[in-house]
């Protein structure tokens, strides 16, 4: 097919980061979230690095500007999927640098009309959204049907974050409103009929590490306690209880297996210290370990000196 760019484009520069021609058409669209308030010439300069090994086919700014970084016909390294990334929009947002990492009006804005211009261009006139990985990753699009799904899926990470994440359905309805299909509306549950659920987990982010769901509160809290560095999450995402068990002192040096992309190196132990640039995958020695903001196992330092990474995403050896 004749793949085309969005003409809201106001800044373009191509990044050599990319797998070239895509080998399955577009039918999914990825928000991810930068964790930055970038501008579109930031994101195209780090993009433009070889050594940043990620890129994405289009980036909107703090101001609501539109980016683009690879070509539609081409295949981003975005979503740590290539099987997603072959055959979907990729569109990194800016957004605050904490959770919930939410995004400014405008950016929200403008990722509603860039998703309806890359429906309307790819001849689509319905934007989905399942909310569940397993529906959406089985299910095989009719020919006038966009799927959306998001990089958590297929990393262990936040990406789009809870805002982004909580907004999804909102999306795909306003989106498929604007292309004029069939908008499947949900009838709302009456909130007292709800059962709500806390799930004690190290992140969010995170099920595989999900020690249980419960109805009551303190029975959930009572898990948690007997978890170290495990917490209590409502059906938002949102911490409601924190164990306050010690957690048993880690012995160092041990080595540990990344294999993401893009996971930051950071100068101190926590997302409130400045990037130094992505860990390649491989193996790594720790020689310390810390707690600090924005990782719920803990930041080791790298024996090269080079910085603090997330234990959160790496894996012991």
């Amino acid at each position: 097919m004749a793949y085309t760019n969005s003409s809201m484009v106001a800044y373009t520069k191509l990044s050599p980061n990319h797998s070239g021609q895509r080998t399955h058409s577009i039918d999914r669209i990825t928000p991810h979230c930068v964790v930055g308030q970038c501008t579109a010439e930031g994101l195209g300069d780090w993009f433009a690095k070889s050594s940043t090994q990620a890129s994405s086919n289009y980036g909107i700014d703090k101001d609501g500007r539109v980016g683009l970084y690879v070509e539609e016909k081409n295949r981003s390294w975005c979503s740590s999927s290539n099987a997603n990334d072959q055959r979907a929009i990729t569109i990194e947002c800016a957004s605050d640098t904490t959770e919930p990492y939410a995004f400014r009006d405008v950016v929200y804005q403008t990722l509603i009309k860039l998703c309806i211009d890359i429906c309307k261009r790819n001849g689509k006139n319905k934007l989905i959204w399942f909310g569940d990985k397993d529906k959406t990753l089985n299910y095989s699009p009719k020919s006038g049907e966009m799927i959306l799904t998001v990089h958590r899926w297929f990393a262990n990470k936040s990406c789009p974050g809870n805002w982004m994440y909580a907004r999804m359905g909102d999306l795909a309805s306003k989106v498929t409103a604007a292309l004029g299909g069939e908008v499947e509306s949900e009838k709302p549950a009456d909130d007292s009929q709800k059962i709500k659920w806390y799930r004690v987990r190290k992140t969010w982010a995170d099920s595989k590490t999900q020690k249980g769901a419960y109805k009551i509160l303190n029975n959930a809290k009572k898990c948690a306690d007997q978890n170290p560095g495990y917490k209590v999450f409502d059906a938002d995402g949102k911490v409601v209880y924190e164990s306050k068990a010690a957690e048993p002192e880690v012995k160092v040096p041990f080595l540990v297996k990344v294999s993401i992309s893009d996971l930051n190196i950071r100068k101190g132990a926590g997302t409130d210290y400045d990037r130094v640039q992505f860990c390649p995958p491989g193996v790594y020695t720790i020689v310390e370990v810390k707690s600090g903001k924005g990782s719920a196992t803990g930041w080791g330092r790298l024996k090269s000196e080079i910085g603090w990474i997330s234990l959160d995403f790496v894996k012991r050896v």
